[in-house]
């Protein structure tokens, strides 16, 4: 059975597949559409997608996309670990601002529910991590956005031993206080 955990903001879930075992090794259904009903991860997917980080110190993110092309998330690792974070960007949220985090392990099988609205971005806790993810929105660079990794108004506390590693375009995202306007 799988177990589905709300996390400090109660829409990001951490769902962890029951693995079956065997002398051979283990079976896991890692999304079902029954397990998930009336969840908050409730939704039918329309891409999957995949990524390798060679380098432990990795970052990747805050990203997100706007509406009308926003997108939900299920995020898991298929080797190494990361540390997954969720910032939620929901204008009048109550929550607006706050973040919360998951460490996902390819030993484990967790994986992060991420629903619109919310801001996505995790660092590799290992070398050589490859994650998976399923999104319920297609791709629409147009509408691509993203908040600074090291936000002093966010204070994410990153488990990182120096800098990271980031791409051009993650060194340059804005604050969350200079966003502007994103529509969810």
């Amino acid at each position: 059975m799988t177990t589905i955990t709300p996390l400090a903001l109660p829409e990001v879930l951490l769902i962890t597949p029951k693995r079956h075992g065997d002398a051979r090794g283990w079976f896991a259904e890692t999304w079902s559409l029954k397990a998930l009903a009336g969840s908050a991860a409730d939704t039918a997917f329309v891409q999957d997608n995949q990524a390798f980080s060679a380098a432990k110190g990795t970052l990747r993110g805050l990203h997100f996309q706007k509406a009308p092309h926003a997108q939900g998330k299920l995020i898991r690792a298929l080797k190494g670990a990361i540390f997954d974070v969720a910032v939620d960007i929901r204008p009048g949220s109550a929550t607006f601002g706050r973040w919360v985090s998951a460490e996902l392990t390819a030993q484990g099988g967790e994986q992060l529910w991420i629903p619109r609205g919310f801001a996505h971005g995790y660092c590799t806790l290992t070398p050589d991590c490859e994650i998976f993810y399923k999104v319920d929105g297609a791709y629409a660079p147009e509408t691509e956005g993203g908040l600074i990794w090291n936000d002093p108004d966010l204070a994410i506390a990153w488990p990182l031993d120096g800098e990271p590693l980031l791409s051009g375009k993650d060194q340059v995202l804005p604050r969350l206080k200079d966003l502007g306007p994103v529509g969810f």
